[in-house]
């Protein structure tokens, strides 16, 4: 019999047949947010939780406490219920209210910091609380089990589902545990795929990419790793977000929509290719948001 663990991954690669009109290349989704938490977080998730309970780490009796934008906390929340293990997520006061309920919803104890401080804020508050003992800090930002779940589960999978003519990667860079990940594998497998980041030009307010301050730039994240970084608006973002809805069926929120703005870019530049890129999560956390509102 199966657990809902079982389900996380094996997410399904769709073609997006009306957002360009080279026909020598081919545009992919990968629906991250058909995982049981709606997001690609959920290997991340799944990965470091588990990778702390096989060390040792993680003991009977400790708390899990993580700073986190949405999508790892829900993640985060739902696997740490499974395993039995109490769990303290901070993230941001300008977090859509969806986030905050669903983490709830689960039984994680959510602390909001000021929205103007960002995601630097809920990284410094969760060090302060970790000074005081009981808590294990998975840290999603410096964690190699982010970026291995990526390693042996997305890249495989898009690798299968391509039949390995998968020519280029775009991702919306956070954490960068996905792009990182899924770079190593496709690199081994074809040294010549493109790896493509997304990330917000400078003043855009976009959830789930970020242009990291370099105090705080992940410790998983190998520039190497990156072939090239594509800048994207808010403005673009958001009207590839509304885009993928009503052109494509594609429910997304932000980041994704950013992530397939590059794609699009970039497939400007081609002649020939199999792109694909990542749909982070689903549509509905972002319904209080202004993200969806009526034009």
């Amino acid at each position: 019999m199966a657990t809902l663990l079982d389900f996380i991954g094996n997410t399904p690669l769709v073609e997006l047949t009306h957002l360009h009109t080279k026909p020598g290349v081919r545009l992919y989704a990968k629906l991250e947010g058909n995982n049981p938490g709606g997001s690609v977080k959920d290997r991340a998730a799944y990965s470091m939780i588990k990778g702390a309970l096989d060390r040792g780490e993680l003991k009977p009796g400790m708390k899990l406490i993580e700073a986190t934008s949405g999508n790892t906390g829900i993640a985060l929340a739902m696997i740490a219920r499974l395993f039995r293990v109490e769990i303290e997520l901070v993230m941001p006061a300008s977090a859509t209210k969806e986030r905050v309920q669903t983490m709830e919803a689960f039984g994680a104890k959510v602390i909001l910091t000021p929205a103007e401080k960002s995601m630097e804020g809920a990284i410094d508050y969760v060090a302060e609380r970790m000074e005081k003992g009981g808590y294990l800090v998975l840290n999603q930002f410096g964690n190699p089990d982010n970026y291995l779940a990526h390693e042996r589960t997305t890249g495989p999978e898009i690798w299968r589902d391509t039949e390995g003519r998968v020519t280029h990667f775009v991702s919306s860079m956070g954490t960068t545990g996905t792009i990182m990940g899924v770079s190593r594998y496709l690199k081994e497998q074809n040294p010549q795929v493109q790896i493509i980041g997304a990330q917000p030009v400078e003043g855009s307010q976009i959830p789930g990419i970020r242009r990291w301050p370099a105090e705080y730039l992940p410790k998983i994240f190998e520039p190497k790793r990156v072939d090239r970084t594509i800048d994207v608006s808010q403005d673009e973002a958001t009207a590839m977000t509304r885009r993928l809805a009503r052109e494509e069926g594609v429910f997304a929120g932000m980041s994704s929509g950013g992530a397939v703005h590059v794609a699009t870019k970039l497939i400007e530049e081609l002649k020939e290719g199999v792109v694909v890129c990542i749909i982070c999560d689903r549509g509905d956390r972002y319904l209080s948001s202004e993200l969806f509102a009526a034009r």
